[in-house]
């Protein structure tokens, strides 16, 4: 009986010990730089905001001049936005050169890669290379591009890097270039992390589940599947039958319905943690999707994984004509 009392209190001290160094935050940050990307609308404007009202000078990437404009109307006068295209590598060159000159010898103590895209979800054999390009050109490439270009006022700083994946970057759900551009931020954050340890550099990576943006707008998402499925060849409409569109759509809004994350609250304190704390985690998985279903799913040996996503899969008519 002794020894099951010691071990509860030895985890209970454990447990306190760890809670207390996760409160534990890094002082003088006021007026302290960070770069935000993808800031017009979704996780990257509300981080811009908040940290902006924190006392952090923001710098705010926006792809278009109407998401600069209205971010800088609702912030000080400290926040400045710029606007960037991060498929664009001469453009990514020249905002890294004026984060330079504004941060001077101080570096940028934090660089939060947020912009990204969703493109089209669909079957593999719907979609053309062009399809994947995009999201991977966006999400993996022109965040690895913009790192590489920040890292030596990263380094100068001995700031922080917070990489936004996604669950979907350790579960496959769907077809299209969205799920392996994350599969490739999750390997691009490990390696870095590792890399930059010895530079005082902390690299942490967010996982969020499936949370209520632009890059999730139902409507959007299925329009752009229906353009696909229109330019289908006979054949392939035929194996999967005329029907499955429509089916699939459903399916797709019942399992939205239940797991999509309405407020985005928890993705910005995990960033500000990750920004903040003296010892940021390595993942932080948000959203109560990611944590009671997408997260353990894909802890678990593939053929469960395939039974459970698969039940959510439309019945093919050519499975039907065997």
């Amino acid at each position: 009986m002794l020894f099951y009392i010691l071990l509860f209190l030895g985890i209970i001290s454990l447990w306190w010990h760890w809670r207390a160094r996760d409160r534990m935050k890094v002082t003088n940050l006021t007026g302290k730089y960070i770069f935000i990307t993808g800031c017009d609308t979704g996780f990257g404007n509300m981080a811009a905001k908040i940290f902006d009202k924190k006392g952090f000078r923001v710098f705010a990437s926006c792809l278009t001049e109407t998401g600069a404009k209205e971010l800088k109307a609702v912030t000080s006068q400290q926040l400045q936005t710029v606007l960037l295209d991060v498929r664009d590598s001469e453009s990514v060159k020249k905002v890294a050169a004026w984060v330079k000159s504004e941060v001077q010898s101080e570096g940028l103590w934090g660089l939060v890669n947020n912009a990204g895209i969703l493109g089209p979800t669909a079957p593999t054999d719907w979609l053309d290379i062009e399809h994947f390009r995009e999201p991977i050109e966006v999400n993996l490439i022109g965040l690895i591009n913009v790192t590489i270009n920040m890292l030596p006022l990263i380094k100068k700083a001995k700031g922080r890097i917070v990489n936004v994946s996604s669950v979907g970057g350790r579960l496959a759900f769907s077809g299209g270039g969205y799920f392996p551009s994350k599969f490739g931020v999750e390997g691009f954050n490990d390696s870095l992390r590792r890399d930059m340890k010895a530079f005082g550099v902390k690299v942490c990576c967010i996982q969020p589940g499936l949370f209520k943006t632009a890059l999730t707008d139902p409507a959007q998402v299925l329009k752009e599947k229906e353009v696909i499925w229109e330019k289908l060849s006979p054949d392939i409409k035929k194996q999967y039958g005329e029907e499955y569109f429509q089916k699939d759509a459903a399916k797709k809004e019942k399992l939205s319905k239940i797991c999509l994350n309405k407020d985005l609250s928890p993705v910005i304190q995990c960033m500000e943690h990750a920004l903040t704390s003296l010892h940021p985690h390595a993942h932080y998985v948000v959203g109560q999707d990611a944590k009671l279903f997408w997260n353990p799913l894909a802890r678990m040996p593939a053929v469960i994984q395939d039974f459970l996503l698969l039940r959510n899969k439309v019945e093919l008519a050519a499975s039907n004509a065997k």
